[in-house]
Protein backbone atom coordinates (compact mmCIF):
# COMPACT_ATOMS: atom_id res chain seq x y z
CA UNK A 1 0.00 0.00 0.00
CA UNK A 2 1.41 3.38 -1.02
CA UNK A 3 0.95 6.45 1.20
CA UNK A 4 0.11 9.83 -0.38
CA UNK A 5 -0.07 12.53 2.24
CA UNK A 6 -3.33 12.08 4.17
CA UNK A 7 -4.59 9.23 2.05
CA UNK A 8 -3.57 5.72 1.12
CA UNK A 9 -4.11 3.85 -2.14
CA UNK A 10 -3.51 0.47 -3.78
CA UNK A 11 -4.02 1.71 -7.30
CA UNK A 12 -1.24 1.27 -9.81
CA UNK A 13 -1.51 2.84 -13.27
CA UNK A 14 -4.94 3.44 -14.78
CA UNK A 15 -4.35 0.94 -17.54
CA UNK A 16 -4.23 -1.94 -15.08
CA UNK A 17 -7.76 -1.35 -13.79
CA UNK A 18 -8.76 -4.97 -14.21
CA UNK A 19 -11.96 -6.46 -15.47
CA UNK A 20 -13.30 -8.61 -12.67
CA UNK A 21 -14.61 -12.06 -13.54
CA UNK A 22 -16.10 -15.10 -11.81
CA UNK A 23 -13.54 -17.32 -10.04
CA UNK A 24 -11.86 -19.81 -12.38
CA UNK A 25 -13.63 -18.26 -15.39
CA UNK A 26 -11.81 -18.68 -18.67
CA UNK A 27 -10.61 -15.54 -20.37
CA UNK A 28 -12.90 -14.46 -23.16
CA UNK A 29 -11.43 -12.98 -26.32
CA UNK A 30 -12.04 -9.27 -26.84
CA UNK A 31 -15.36 -8.34 -28.33
CA UNK A 32 -15.29 -7.56 -32.01
CA UNK A 33 -16.70 -4.16 -31.29
CA UNK A 34 -15.77 -2.89 -34.73
CA UNK A 35 -18.04 -5.46 -36.36
CA UNK A 36 -21.22 -3.78 -37.59
CA UNK A 37 -23.14 -6.99 -37.03
CA UNK A 38 -22.72 -6.88 -33.24
CA UNK A 39 -25.06 -3.93 -32.65
CA UNK A 40 -27.57 -5.59 -34.96
CA UNK A 41 -27.32 -8.85 -33.03
CA UNK A 42 -27.77 -6.98 -29.74
CA UNK A 43 -30.81 -5.17 -31.12
CA UNK A 44 -32.28 -8.54 -32.12
CA UNK A 45 -31.59 -9.88 -28.63
CA UNK A 46 -33.24 -6.87 -27.07
CA UNK A 47 -36.32 -7.43 -29.24
CA UNK A 48 -36.47 -11.13 -28.33
CA UNK A 49 -36.20 -10.38 -24.60
CA UNK A 50 -38.81 -7.65 -24.82
CA UNK A 51 -41.23 -10.03 -26.55
CA UNK A 52 -40.93 -12.67 -23.83
CA UNK A 53 -43.39 -12.51 -20.94
CA UNK A 54 -43.51 -14.17 -17.53
CA UNK A 55 -47.12 -13.60 -16.41
CA UNK A 56 -47.77 -16.85 -14.56
CA UNK A 57 -47.09 -16.68 -10.82
CA UNK A 58 -44.19 -19.14 -10.70
CA UNK A 59 -41.23 -18.77 -8.32
CA UNK A 60 -39.00 -17.95 -11.28
CA UNK A 61 -41.32 -15.32 -12.78
CA UNK A 62 -40.47 -12.28 -10.67
CA UNK A 63 -36.69 -12.80 -10.87
CA UNK A 64 -37.03 -13.35 -14.62
CA UNK A 65 -38.96 -10.12 -15.08
CA UNK A 66 -36.37 -8.24 -13.05
CA UNK A 67 -33.50 -9.79 -15.00
CA UNK A 68 -35.21 -9.05 -18.32
CA UNK A 69 -35.74 -5.43 -17.30
CA UNK A 70 -32.15 -5.07 -16.12
CA UNK A 71 -30.81 -6.63 -19.30
CA UNK A 72 -32.89 -4.49 -21.65
CA UNK A 73 -31.92 -1.43 -19.61
CA UNK A 74 -28.25 -2.29 -19.99
CA UNK A 75 -28.65 -2.83 -23.71
CA UNK A 76 -30.49 0.47 -24.15
CA UNK A 77 -28.51 2.49 -21.62
CA UNK A 78 -25.01 1.27 -22.29
CA UNK A 79 -24.15 -1.51 -24.72
CA UNK A 80 -25.88 -0.20 -27.84
CA UNK A 81 -24.90 3.48 -27.45
CA UNK A 82 -21.37 2.59 -26.35
CA UNK A 83 -20.84 0.29 -29.34
CA UNK A 84 -22.08 3.08 -31.57
CA UNK A 85 -19.48 5.48 -30.11
CA UNK A 86 -16.43 3.73 -28.72
CA UNK A 87 -14.61 7.08 -28.59
CA UNK A 88 -17.23 8.76 -26.38
CA UNK A 89 -16.09 10.08 -22.98
CA UNK A 90 -15.50 7.49 -20.28
CA UNK A 91 -18.44 7.38 -17.87
CA UNK A 92 -17.60 6.78 -14.21
CA UNK A 93 -20.69 6.01 -12.14
CA UNK A 94 -20.18 6.84 -8.47
CA UNK A 95 -22.27 4.60 -6.27
CA UNK A 96 -22.39 3.65 -2.64
CA UNK A 97 -24.30 3.43 0.58
CA UNK A 98 -26.35 6.15 2.22
CA UNK A 99 -24.14 8.83 3.75
CA UNK A 100 -20.95 7.44 2.22
CA UNK A 101 -19.97 10.87 0.91
CA UNK A 102 -20.45 10.25 -2.83
CA UNK A 103 -21.65 13.74 -3.65
CA UNK A 104 -18.97 15.38 -1.53
CA UNK A 105 -16.33 13.30 -3.29
CA UNK A 106 -17.64 14.17 -6.76
CA UNK A 107 -17.78 17.86 -5.87
CA UNK A 108 -14.22 17.70 -4.56
CA UNK A 109 -12.88 15.92 -7.65
CA UNK A 110 -14.39 18.48 -10.04
CA UNK A 111 -13.62 21.40 -7.66
CA UNK A 112 -17.16 22.73 -7.74
CA UNK A 113 -20.38 22.19 -5.83
CA UNK A 114 -22.27 20.39 -8.61
CA UNK A 115 -24.15 17.75 -6.59
CA UNK A 116 -26.19 18.37 -3.45
CA UNK A 117 -24.70 16.96 -0.25
CA UNK A 118 -26.22 17.05 3.20
CA UNK A 119 -27.40 15.21 6.26
CA UNK A 120 -30.94 14.58 5.01
CA UNK A 121 -31.48 11.15 3.39
CA UNK A 122 -31.82 10.44 0.61
CA UNK A 123 -29.71 13.43 -0.43
CA UNK A 124 -29.41 12.65 -4.16
CA UNK A 125 -32.93 13.13 -5.48
CA UNK A 126 -31.99 12.68 -9.15
CA UNK A 127 -28.72 11.56 -10.73
CA UNK A 128 -26.19 14.25 -11.53
CA UNK A 129 -23.80 13.89 -14.47
CA UNK A 130 -20.82 16.23 -14.58
CA UNK A 131 -18.43 16.48 -17.51
CA UNK A 132 -16.06 18.84 -19.23
CA UNK A 133 -17.87 21.46 -21.36
CA UNK A 134 -16.34 19.99 -24.51
CA UNK A 135 -18.03 16.64 -23.80
CA UNK A 136 -21.48 18.01 -22.98
CA UNK A 137 -22.91 17.43 -26.45
CA UNK A 138 -22.44 13.66 -26.23
CA UNK A 139 -24.31 13.35 -22.96
CA UNK A 140 -26.92 15.93 -23.90
CA UNK A 141 -28.05 14.10 -27.07
CA UNK A 142 -29.37 11.22 -24.98
CA UNK A 143 -27.93 8.13 -26.66
CA UNK A 144 -26.55 7.02 -23.31
CA UNK A 145 -29.31 6.39 -20.72
CA UNK A 146 -32.07 7.35 -23.19
CA UNK A 147 -34.79 6.72 -20.63
CA UNK A 148 -33.70 9.68 -18.50
CA UNK A 149 -34.88 13.20 -19.29
CA UNK A 150 -32.04 15.70 -19.61
CA UNK A 151 -32.20 18.84 -17.50
CA UNK A 152 -29.80 21.65 -16.67
CA UNK A 153 -31.45 22.36 -13.33
CA UNK A 154 -31.64 20.30 -10.11
CA UNK A 155 -34.73 18.11 -10.09
CA UNK A 156 -36.74 16.04 -7.65
CA UNK A 157 -37.66 13.66 -10.48
CA UNK A 158 -35.60 10.46 -10.17
CA UNK A 159 -36.00 9.88 -13.92
CA UNK A 160 -34.32 13.21 -14.75
CA UNK A 161 -30.60 13.43 -15.47
CA UNK A 162 -29.12 16.71 -14.25
CA UNK A 163 -26.29 17.70 -16.63
CA UNK A 164 -23.57 19.94 -15.22
CA UNK A 165 -20.29 21.05 -16.79
CA UNK A 166 -17.09 21.57 -14.83
CA UNK A 167 -13.98 22.99 -16.56
CA UNK A 168 -11.74 21.48 -13.86
CA UNK A 169 -12.73 17.95 -14.94
CA UNK A 170 -10.48 16.74 -17.77
CA UNK A 171 -12.07 16.11 -21.14
CA UNK A 172 -12.77 12.49 -21.97
CA UNK A 173 -14.05 11.71 -18.46
CA UNK A 174 -17.45 12.16 -16.79
CA UNK A 175 -18.78 11.43 -13.31
CA UNK A 176 -22.35 10.35 -12.63
CA UNK A 177 -23.43 10.72 -9.00
CA UNK A 178 -26.01 7.96 -8.53
CA UNK A 179 -28.66 7.61 -5.83
CA UNK A 180 -27.86 5.55 -2.74
CA UNK A 181 -27.76 1.82 -3.41
CA UNK A 182 -29.49 1.22 -0.06
CA UNK A 183 -31.88 4.17 -0.27
CA UNK A 184 -35.15 3.96 1.65
CA UNK A 185 -36.83 4.96 -1.61
CA UNK A 186 -37.40 1.94 -3.85
CA UNK A 187 -37.17 3.98 -7.04
CA UNK A 188 -33.78 5.35 -5.97
CA UNK A 189 -32.36 1.89 -5.34
CA UNK A 190 -33.62 0.62 -8.68
CA UNK A 191 -32.19 3.64 -10.49
CA UNK A 192 -28.84 3.26 -8.75
CA UNK A 193 -28.58 -0.33 -9.97
CA UNK A 194 -29.59 0.71 -13.49
CA UNK A 195 -26.98 3.49 -13.58
CA UNK A 196 -24.22 1.22 -12.35
CA UNK A 197 -24.98 -1.14 -15.22
CA UNK A 198 -24.46 1.78 -17.62
CA UNK A 199 -20.97 2.57 -16.34
CA UNK A 200 -17.68 2.16 -18.15
CA UNK A 201 -16.12 2.16 -14.69
CA UNK A 202 -17.79 1.66 -11.31
CA UNK A 203 -16.46 3.81 -8.46
CA UNK A 204 -17.85 2.38 -5.21
CA UNK A 205 -17.72 4.62 -2.17
CA UNK A 206 -18.08 3.16 1.29
CA UNK A 207 -17.03 4.20 4.80
CA UNK A 208 -15.02 2.77 7.63
CA UNK A 209 -18.27 2.24 9.51
CA UNK A 210 -20.19 0.53 6.68
CA UNK A 211 -17.73 -1.22 4.38
CA UNK A 212 -18.93 -4.67 5.54
CA UNK A 213 -22.64 -3.98 4.89
CA UNK A 214 -24.41 -6.63 2.81
CA UNK A 215 -25.92 -4.41 0.10
CA UNK A 216 -22.65 -3.04 -1.31
CA UNK A 217 -21.16 -6.53 -1.46
CA UNK A 218 -24.19 -7.85 -3.28
CA UNK A 219 -23.63 -5.23 -5.97
CA UNK A 220 -19.91 -5.88 -6.02
CA UNK A 221 -20.58 -9.56 -6.66
CA UNK A 222 -22.89 -8.49 -9.46
CA UNK A 223 -20.05 -6.37 -10.86
CA UNK A 224 -17.74 -9.36 -10.71
CA UNK A 225 -20.29 -11.54 -12.50
CA UNK A 226 -20.61 -8.97 -15.28
CA UNK A 227 -16.89 -8.46 -15.63
CA UNK A 228 -17.13 -4.73 -14.89
CA UNK A 229 -14.14 -2.51 -14.27
CA UNK A 230 -14.35 -1.15 -10.72
CA UNK A 231 -12.44 0.98 -8.25
CA UNK A 232 -13.10 1.34 -4.52
CA UNK A 233 -13.01 4.33 -2.17
CA UNK A 234 -12.92 3.72 1.58
CA UNK A 235 -13.97 7.04 3.07
CA UNK A 236 -13.80 8.62 6.55
CA UNK A 237 -11.23 6.27 7.99
CA UNK A 238 -9.89 7.22 11.45
CA UNK A 239 -6.15 7.74 11.28
CA UNK A 240 -5.46 5.25 14.05
CA UNK A 241 -7.46 2.51 12.26
CA UNK A 242 -6.34 3.07 8.68
CA UNK A 243 -4.04 0.07 8.36
CA UNK A 244 -6.37 -2.32 10.16
CA UNK A 245 -9.54 -1.37 8.23
CA UNK A 246 -7.78 -1.16 4.86
CA UNK A 247 -6.23 -4.58 5.43
CA UNK A 248 -9.59 -6.09 6.36
CA UNK A 249 -11.30 -4.60 3.32
CA UNK A 250 -8.48 -5.88 1.12
CA UNK A 251 -9.02 -9.38 2.49
CA UNK A 252 -12.74 -9.14 1.80
CA UNK A 253 -12.10 -8.02 -1.76
CA UNK A 254 -9.73 -10.93 -2.29
CA UNK A 255 -12.32 -13.39 -0.99
CA UNK A 256 -14.71 -12.13 -3.66
CA UNK A 257 -12.06 -12.25 -6.43
CA UNK A 258 -12.02 -8.45 -6.48
CA UNK A 259 -8.48 -7.96 -5.23
CA UNK A 260 -7.41 -6.37 -8.54
CA UNK A 261 -9.75 -3.42 -8.03
CA UNK A 262 -7.86 -0.21 -7.14
CA UNK A 263 -8.56 0.83 -3.52
CA UNK A 264 -8.32 4.42 -2.34
CA UNK A 265 -8.43 5.15 1.40
CA UNK A 266 -9.55 8.62 2.47
CA UNK A 267 -9.07 9.71 6.09
CA UNK A 268 -11.52 11.52 8.30
CA UNK A 269 -11.14 15.19 7.56
CA UNK A 270 -12.91 18.53 7.31
CA UNK A 271 -14.61 20.26 4.38
CA UNK A 272 -14.15 23.88 3.36
CA UNK A 273 -16.79 26.55 2.99
CA UNK A 274 -17.99 25.04 -0.27
CA UNK A 275 -18.25 21.59 1.24
CA UNK A 276 -15.16 20.32 -0.61
CA UNK A 277 -12.53 17.98 0.77
CA UNK A 278 -8.92 19.19 1.02
CA UNK A 279 -7.05 18.65 -2.25
CA UNK A 280 -4.38 16.73 -0.44
CA UNK A 281 -6.93 14.12 0.61
CA UNK A 282 -8.38 13.59 -2.86
CA UNK A 283 -5.10 14.06 -4.77
CA UNK A 284 -4.29 10.34 -5.28
CA UNK A 285 -7.74 9.64 -6.68
CA UNK A 286 -7.78 12.85 -8.72
CA UNK A 287 -4.35 12.09 -10.17
CA UNK A 288 -5.44 8.54 -11.06
CA UNK A 289 -8.42 9.88 -12.98
CA UNK A 290 -6.34 12.62 -14.60
CA UNK A 291 -3.92 10.05 -15.98
CA UNK A 292 -6.83 7.96 -17.18
CA UNK A 293 -8.40 10.95 -18.94
CA UNK A 294 -5.11 11.84 -20.61
CA UNK A 295 -4.44 8.34 -21.90
CA UNK A 296 -6.76 7.43 -24.79
CA UNK A 297 -5.43 3.88 -24.89
CA UNK A 298 -6.09 3.41 -21.17
CA UNK A 299 -9.64 4.71 -21.56
CA UNK A 300 -10.18 2.42 -24.54
CA UNK A 301 -8.87 -0.51 -22.52
CA UNK A 302 -11.37 0.20 -19.73
CA UNK A 303 -14.21 0.46 -22.23
CA UNK A 304 -13.13 -2.73 -23.98
CA UNK A 305 -12.85 -4.63 -20.70
CA UNK A 306 -16.29 -3.56 -19.52
CA UNK A 307 -17.86 -4.28 -22.89
CA UNK A 308 -16.27 -7.71 -23.05
CA UNK A 309 -17.46 -8.48 -19.55
CA UNK A 310 -20.99 -7.27 -20.25
CA UNK A 311 -21.18 -9.26 -23.49
CA UNK A 312 -19.84 -12.41 -21.84
CA UNK A 313 -22.41 -12.05 -19.06
CA UNK A 314 -25.30 -11.88 -21.53
CA UNK A 315 -25.41 -15.57 -22.37
CA UNK A 316 -26.01 -17.06 -18.89
CA UNK A 317 -28.62 -14.39 -18.14
CA UNK A 318 -30.43 -15.04 -21.41
CA UNK A 319 -30.28 -18.79 -20.81
CA UNK A 320 -31.90 -18.28 -17.41
CA UNK A 321 -34.58 -16.12 -19.03
CA UNK A 322 -35.19 -18.78 -21.67
CA UNK A 323 -35.45 -21.46 -18.99
CA UNK A 324 -38.01 -19.34 -17.15
CA UNK A 325 -39.98 -18.89 -20.37
CA UNK A 326 -39.94 -22.66 -20.87
CA UNK A 327 -41.27 -23.03 -17.32
CA UNK A 328 -44.08 -20.62 -18.15
CA UNK A 329 -45.09 -22.65 -21.19
CA UNK A 330 -44.83 -25.92 -19.27
CA UNK A 331 -46.93 -24.51 -16.43
CA UNK A 332 -49.57 -23.26 -18.85
CA UNK A 333 -49.63 -26.66 -20.53
CA UNK A 334 -49.98 -28.33 -17.14
CA UNK A 335 -52.86 -26.06 -16.16
CA UNK A 336 -54.56 -26.73 -19.47
CA UNK A 337 -54.20 -30.46 -18.99
CA UNK A 338 -55.81 -30.27 -15.55
CA UNK A 339 -58.80 -28.53 -17.09
CA UNK A 340 -59.03 -30.90 -20.03
CA UNK A 341 -58.82 -33.89 -17.70
CA UNK A 342 -61.73 -32.54 -15.67
CA UNK A 343 -63.91 -32.04 -18.73
CA UNK A 344 -62.84 -35.32 -20.31
CA UNK A 345 -64.17 -36.92 -17.16
CA UNK A 346 -67.44 -35.07 -17.69
CA UNK A 347 -67.67 -36.40 -21.25
CA UNK A 348 -67.05 -39.94 -20.04
CA UNK A 349 -69.80 -39.60 -17.46
CA UNK A 350 -72.27 -38.56 -20.14
CA UNK A 351 -71.14 -41.40 -22.38
CA UNK A 352 -71.55 -43.89 -19.55
CA UNK A 353 -74.98 -42.46 -18.86
CA UNK A 354 -75.96 -43.38 -22.40
CA UNK A 355 -74.63 -46.89 -21.94
CA UNK A 356 -75.80 -48.07 -18.55
CA UNK A 357 -79.48 -47.25 -18.79
CA UNK A 358 -79.49 -44.67 -15.99
CA UNK A 359 -81.24 -42.15 -18.22
CA UNK A 360 -84.19 -44.52 -18.63
CA UNK A 361 -85.07 -44.25 -14.98
CA UNK A 362 -87.56 -41.94 -13.34
CA UNK A 363 -89.61 -39.54 -15.41
CA UNK A 364 -88.34 -40.71 -18.80
CA UNK A 365 -89.23 -44.31 -18.09
CA UNK A 366 -92.69 -43.36 -16.81
CA UNK A 367 -93.44 -41.20 -19.82
CA UNK A 368 -92.16 -43.84 -22.23
CA UNK A 369 -94.33 -46.47 -20.61
CA UNK A 370 -97.34 -44.23 -20.93
CA UNK A 371 -96.52 -43.31 -24.50
CA UNK A 372 -96.20 -46.94 -25.60
CA UNK A 373 -98.77 -48.40 -23.25
CA UNK A 374 -101.64 -46.17 -24.30
CA UNK A 375 -101.15 -47.04 -27.94
CA UNK A 376 -100.27 -43.48 -28.98
CA UNK A 377 -97.07 -44.75 -30.54
CA UNK A 378 -98.91 -47.26 -32.67
CA UNK A 379 -101.70 -44.93 -33.72
CA UNK A 380 -99.02 -42.88 -35.45
CA UNK A 381 -97.39 -45.79 -37.25
CA UNK A 382 -98.23 -47.95 -40.25
CA UNK A 383 -101.06 -50.45 -39.74
CA UNK A 384 -98.80 -53.25 -40.97
CA UNK A 385 -96.90 -53.23 -37.68
CA UNK A 386 -100.11 -53.19 -35.70
CA UNK A 387 -99.59 -56.84 -34.93
CA UNK A 388 -96.88 -55.75 -32.50
CA UNK A 389 -99.35 -53.66 -30.54
CA UNK A 390 -100.83 -56.29 -28.38
CA UNK A 391 -97.48 -57.71 -27.32
CA UNK A 392 -96.01 -54.27 -26.51
CA UNK A 393 -99.08 -52.88 -24.79
CA UNK A 394 -99.22 -55.94 -22.60
CA UNK A 395 -95.73 -55.15 -21.35
CA UNK A 396 -96.51 -51.65 -20.09
CA UNK A 397 -99.28 -49.92 -18.20
CA UNK A 398 -100.15 -46.35 -17.22
CA UNK A 399 -102.35 -43.43 -17.94
CA UNK A 400 -102.36 -41.77 -21.37
CA UNK A 401 -99.68 -39.10 -21.97
CA UNK A 402 -98.85 -37.07 -25.08
CA UNK A 403 -95.58 -37.40 -26.97
CA UNK A 404 -94.68 -33.90 -25.89
CA UNK A 405 -94.42 -35.02 -22.28
CA UNK A 406 -91.99 -37.76 -23.24
CA UNK A 407 -89.94 -35.32 -25.25
CA UNK A 408 -89.87 -32.91 -22.30
CA UNK A 409 -88.87 -35.70 -19.92
CA UNK A 410 -85.99 -36.65 -22.23
CA UNK A 411 -84.89 -33.03 -22.36
CA UNK A 412 -85.13 -32.61 -18.58
CA UNK A 413 -83.18 -35.81 -17.92
CA UNK A 414 -80.38 -34.86 -20.29
CA UNK A 415 -80.16 -31.28 -19.02
CA UNK A 416 -79.98 -32.52 -15.43
CA UNK A 417 -77.14 -34.85 -16.39
CA UNK A 418 -75.29 -32.11 -18.25
CA UNK A 419 -75.63 -29.61 -15.40
CA UNK A 420 -74.34 -32.20 -12.98
CA UNK A 421 -71.26 -33.16 -14.97
CA UNK A 422 -70.49 -29.51 -15.80
CA UNK A 423 -70.66 -28.60 -12.11
CA UNK A 424 -68.35 -31.45 -11.17
CA UNK A 425 -65.90 -30.57 -13.94
CA UNK A 426 -65.83 -26.87 -13.00
CA UNK A 427 -65.25 -27.68 -9.34
CA UNK A 428 -62.54 -30.21 -10.23
CA UNK A 429 -60.70 -27.81 -12.56
CA UNK A 430 -61.03 -24.95 -10.06
CA UNK A 431 -59.62 -27.09 -7.25
CA UNK A 432 -56.75 -28.30 -9.44
CA UNK A 433 -55.81 -24.74 -10.38
CA UNK A 434 -56.09 -23.50 -6.82
CA UNK A 435 -53.50 -26.10 -5.78
CA UNK A 436 -51.03 -24.79 -8.41
CA UNK A 437 -49.16 -21.50 -7.76
CA UNK A 438 -49.64 -20.35 -11.34
CA UNK A 439 -53.27 -21.44 -11.48
CA UNK A 440 -54.27 -19.75 -8.24
CA UNK A 441 -53.32 -16.38 -9.69
CA UNK A 442 -55.62 -16.87 -12.68
CA UNK A 443 -58.72 -17.94 -10.79
CA UNK A 444 -61.99 -16.10 -10.46
CA UNK A 445 -64.64 -17.42 -8.01
CA UNK A 446 -67.12 -17.67 -10.87
CA UNK A 447 -65.00 -20.41 -12.44
CA UNK A 448 -65.92 -22.80 -9.63
CA UNK A 449 -69.37 -23.16 -11.20
CA UNK A 450 -70.67 -23.56 -14.76
CA UNK A 451 -71.24 -20.39 -16.74
CA UNK A 452 -74.30 -18.34 -15.86
CA UNK A 453 -76.05 -19.28 -19.11
CA UNK A 454 -75.06 -22.93 -19.01
CA UNK A 455 -78.58 -24.20 -18.25
CA UNK A 456 -79.97 -22.27 -21.23
CA UNK A 457 -77.27 -23.61 -23.51
CA UNK A 458 -77.80 -27.16 -22.28
CA UNK A 459 -81.55 -26.93 -22.92
CA UNK A 460 -80.90 -25.52 -26.37
CA UNK A 461 -78.45 -28.35 -27.06
CA UNK A 462 -81.02 -31.03 -26.20
CA UNK A 463 -83.75 -29.40 -28.26
CA UNK A 464 -81.41 -29.06 -31.22
CA UNK A 465 -80.38 -32.70 -30.84
CA UNK A 466 -84.02 -33.81 -30.74
CA UNK A 467 -84.70 -31.93 -33.95
CA UNK A 468 -81.58 -33.52 -35.40
CA UNK A 469 -82.88 -36.98 -34.54
CA UNK A 470 -86.12 -36.28 -36.36
CA UNK A 471 -84.18 -35.10 -39.39
CA UNK A 472 -82.07 -38.24 -39.17
CA UNK A 473 -85.21 -40.38 -39.28
CA UNK A 474 -86.42 -38.49 -42.34
CA UNK A 475 -83.08 -38.87 -44.14
CA UNK A 476 -82.56 -42.51 -43.24
CA UNK A 477 -86.11 -43.42 -44.18
CA UNK A 478 -86.28 -41.32 -47.29
CA UNK A 479 -86.29 -44.33 -49.58
CA UNK A 480 -88.60 -46.36 -47.35
CA UNK A 481 -92.17 -46.58 -48.49
CA UNK A 482 -93.23 -46.56 -44.85
CA UNK A 483 -91.83 -43.16 -44.04
CA UNK A 484 -92.64 -41.73 -47.42
CA UNK A 485 -96.34 -42.34 -47.08
CA UNK A 486 -96.92 -41.62 -43.41
CA UNK A 487 -97.59 -38.34 -41.72
CA UNK A 488 -95.12 -36.29 -39.66
CA UNK A 489 -96.56 -37.97 -36.59
CA UNK A 490 -94.90 -41.22 -37.62
CA UNK A 491 -91.53 -39.47 -37.90
CA UNK A 492 -92.02 -37.89 -34.47
CA UNK A 493 -92.97 -41.19 -32.87
CA UNK A 494 -90.08 -43.00 -34.51
CA UNK A 495 -87.71 -40.22 -33.43
CA UNK A 496 -88.84 -40.60 -29.82
CA UNK A 497 -88.22 -44.32 -30.01
CA UNK A 498 -84.72 -43.64 -31.39
CA UNK A 499 -84.02 -41.27 -28.49
CA UNK A 500 -85.06 -44.00 -26.05
CA UNK A 501 -82.82 -46.42 -27.92
CA UNK A 502 -79.88 -44.03 -27.54
CA UNK A 503 -80.52 -43.95 -23.81
CA UNK A 504 -80.50 -47.76 -23.66
CA UNK A 505 -77.16 -48.89 -25.04
CA UNK A 506 -74.31 -48.11 -27.40
CA UNK A 507 -75.07 -50.82 -29.94
CA UNK A 508 -78.80 -50.87 -29.23
CA UNK A 509 -78.75 -54.47 -28.09
CA UNK A 510 -80.69 -54.73 -24.82
CA UNK A 511 -78.81 -56.26 -21.91
CA UNK A 512 -80.29 -57.85 -18.85
CA UNK A 513 -79.77 -54.60 -16.99
CA UNK A 514 -81.52 -52.55 -19.65
CA UNK A 515 -84.47 -54.93 -19.79
CA UNK A 516 -84.75 -54.83 -16.03
CA UNK A 517 -84.43 -51.07 -15.98
CA UNK A 518 -86.91 -50.45 -18.73
CA UNK A 519 -89.34 -53.17 -17.67
CA UNK A 520 -89.31 -54.51 -21.21
CA UNK A 521 -89.76 -51.18 -22.92
CA UNK A 522 -86.31 -51.30 -24.52
CA UNK A 523 -87.33 -54.48 -26.23
CA UNK A 524 -90.52 -52.74 -27.35
CA UNK A 525 -88.55 -49.85 -28.84
CA UNK A 526 -86.23 -52.21 -30.62
CA UNK A 527 -89.09 -54.24 -31.99
CA UNK A 528 -90.87 -51.17 -33.31
CA UNK A 529 -87.79 -49.78 -35.03
CA UNK A 530 -86.79 -53.12 -36.51
CA UNK A 531 -90.29 -53.48 -37.89
CA UNK A 532 -89.89 -50.15 -39.64
CA UNK A 533 -86.32 -50.20 -40.90
CA UNK A 534 -84.87 -53.61 -40.21
CA UNK A 535 -82.01 -54.54 -37.90
CA UNK A 536 -79.12 -52.74 -39.65
CA UNK A 537 -81.08 -49.53 -40.06
CA UNK A 538 -81.89 -49.62 -36.35
CA UNK A 539 -78.25 -49.95 -35.45
CA UNK A 540 -77.32 -47.13 -37.82
CA UNK A 541 -79.98 -44.80 -36.43
CA UNK A 542 -79.02 -45.45 -32.81
CA UNK A 543 -75.29 -45.09 -33.49
CA UNK A 544 -75.66 -41.86 -35.46
CA UNK A 545 -78.06 -40.27 -32.99
CA UNK A 546 -75.78 -41.16 -30.11
CA UNK A 547 -72.67 -39.85 -31.91
CA UNK A 548 -74.48 -36.62 -32.71
CA UNK A 549 -75.48 -36.15 -29.08
CA UNK A 550 -71.94 -36.78 -27.84
CA UNK A 551 -70.51 -34.34 -30.39
CA UNK A 552 -72.89 -31.65 -29.17
CA UNK A 553 -72.09 -32.42 -25.54
CA UNK A 554 -68.37 -32.26 -26.29
CA UNK A 555 -68.76 -28.84 -27.89
CA UNK A 556 -70.79 -27.63 -24.90
CA UNK A 557 -68.19 -28.84 -22.41
CA UNK A 558 -65.36 -27.49 -24.54
CA UNK A 559 -66.97 -24.07 -24.29
CA UNK A 560 -67.05 -24.48 -20.53
CA UNK A 561 -63.41 -25.54 -20.45
CA UNK A 562 -62.54 -22.49 -22.54
CA UNK A 563 -63.47 -20.30 -19.58
CA UNK A 564 -60.29 -21.67 -17.99
CA UNK A 565 -58.22 -22.21 -21.11
CA UNK A 566 -58.70 -18.66 -22.35
CA UNK A 567 -56.96 -17.45 -19.21
CA UNK A 568 -53.85 -19.51 -19.84
CA UNK A 569 -53.97 -18.57 -23.52
CA UNK A 570 -53.85 -14.89 -22.55
CA UNK A 571 -51.10 -15.50 -20.01
CA UNK A 572 -48.76 -17.94 -21.73
CA UNK A 573 -45.72 -16.65 -23.61
CA UNK A 574 -45.27 -17.66 -27.21
CA UNK A 575 -44.22 -21.29 -27.55
CA UNK A 576 -41.05 -20.26 -29.37
CA UNK A 577 -40.18 -17.37 -27.03
CA UNK A 578 -37.42 -19.29 -25.27
CA UNK A 579 -36.02 -20.54 -28.57
CA UNK A 580 -36.06 -16.99 -29.90
CA UNK A 581 -34.06 -15.73 -26.92
CA UNK A 582 -31.50 -18.50 -27.22
CA UNK A 583 -31.16 -18.02 -30.95
CA UNK A 584 -30.76 -14.24 -30.56
CA UNK A 585 -28.13 -14.71 -27.85
CA UNK A 586 -26.29 -17.13 -30.11
CA UNK A 587 -25.92 -14.39 -32.72
CA UNK A 588 -24.06 -12.20 -30.22
CA UNK A 589 -20.54 -13.44 -30.85
CA UNK A 590 -17.74 -12.60 -28.50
Amino acid sequence: MTTHGDSATRSGAPAVAARTSPPDAAEEPPATTGDDSLPGALSGLREAIGATRYPLALPSASPARQSATALTDQLDDYLLPRLARLDAPLLVVVGGSTGAGKSTLVNSLVKARVSAAGVLRPTTRSPVLVCNPSDAAWFRQGDLLPGLTRTTEPSEDPRALHLVTAPALPAGLAFLDAPDIDSVVDANRALATQLLAAADLWLFVTTAARYADAVPWELLRSARARGAVIAMVLDRVPAEATDEIAAHLTEMLAEQALDQAPLFVLPETWTDGQGLLPEGVTAPLADWFARLAADADARAAVVRQTLDGALAALHPVVEDLADSADEQVAAADGLDERVRAAYRGAERTVEQGLQDGRLLRGEVLARWQEFVGTGELFRTLEARIGRLRDRVVAAVTGRPAPAAELRNAIESQLVTLLRGVASEAAESAYTAWRAHPAGAGLLDPALAHPGDDFADRAERLVRDWQRGVLELVRVEGGDKRFVARTAAYAVNATGLAVMIAVFASTAFIPTGLEVATGAGTTVAAQAVLQAIFGDQAVRTLAAKARADLLDRVRALLDAEADRFLSRTADARPAVDAATGCRRAAGRVEL
